[in-house]
């Protein structure tokens, strides 16, 4: 990657680049306080096919804080690079709380998305569960405030492999990423995320667009109740891709099969054959 590779758009976001520009364009959205780092091992299977469009959310990763969090603020923000770049019917994919600023774009610009991908995507607030032990004294008062400057780089691994389900190599640039964000703006975005789920569950925000949507769900996922994915049954255009013995990073834990399913869905549509995850 060079220098032109990554930039930051008119609206303070950082932005990274990979694939040929003239290729069909593909935007991939981070989850809660992770950054455009977190998709790094599908970029390169991706980019042969895809521009990939990889941006840091206000507040996450390289991009600086900002006065709102709200979901459809943070997919406005998403769609004005759109806009810029002249770019329409984009694939489109977020994982974990980055699917409803994904849902959120198709909602306010049904024109720039061509299709929908949600990885581990909760669709409902009853579908969380209770949080493993390290994440809740690391995230709730009195200890979170105290504790989160001063988190080391294997208390943040530690956290972050509480969400697997099988041991994987946690990217060095996720890490410094997650150690760079403040403790208020990540409890400002799970808070808003929150506040987007309980105003409409998200399979109930699909039922009322008119696009392709993939869902790819990890079967032993320990953050969201895993047999809650089948809420998206209900959604006419969506399919549902369960992966056994993944948590909720799929992107690292099955990238192989991630990556497969995201490009066959790109080139075909909700028509897209269901690939048979192997060798992850």
């Amino acid at each position: 990657m060079n220098d032109d590779d990554v930039e930051y758009d008119a609206h303070g976001m950082h932005v990274v680049h990979d694939g040929p520009r003239q290729a069909p364009p593909m935007v991939l959205i981070h989850g809660s306080g992770a950054s455009g780092a977190s998709w790094s091992p599908l970029v390169p299977a991706l980019a042969a096919h895809h521009h990939v469009i990889r941006v840091d959310l206000p507040g996450c990763g390289q991009s600086p804080p900002t006065a709102s969090y709200d979901v459809p603020v943070q997919a406005g923000r998403v769609a004005a690079l759109l806009d810029d770049a002249g770019l329409r019917r984009v694939s489109v994919a977020g994982h974990s709380s980055g699917g409803y600023v994904a849902t959120a774009l198709a909602e306010q610009r049904p024109d720039l998305v061509g299709s929908l991908t949600l990885i581990s995507t909760g669709p409902s607030v009853h579908a969380f569960l209770p949080q493993p032990l390290i994440l809740r004294v690391m995230l709730a008062p009195p200890f979170g405030p105290f504790l989160w400057p001063r988190r080391s780089d294997a208390m943040i691994r530690k956290g972050i492999s509480a969400t697997l389900a099988r041991p994987v190599d946690i990217p060095d640039d996720v890490v410094a990423d997650l150690r760079d964000i403040t403790y208020r703006a990540f409890r400002t975005l799970l808070r808003r995320n929150l506040a987007y789920l309980t105003e409409r569950n998200v399979p109930g925000r699909l039922t009322t667009l008119d696009v392709p949507v993939l869902v790819i769900f990890g079967a032993a996922d320990p953050r969201w109740e895993p047999s809650s994915a089948h809420q998206y049954d209900a959604v006419p255009n969506a399919r549902l891709e369960m992966l056994p013995g993944i948590g909720h990073m799929p992107l690292w834990e099955a990238p192989e099969t991630t990556g497969r399913l995201l490009l066959g869905f790109a080139a075909t549509g909700a028509d897209a054959p269901s690939a048979i995850p192997s060798k992850d």
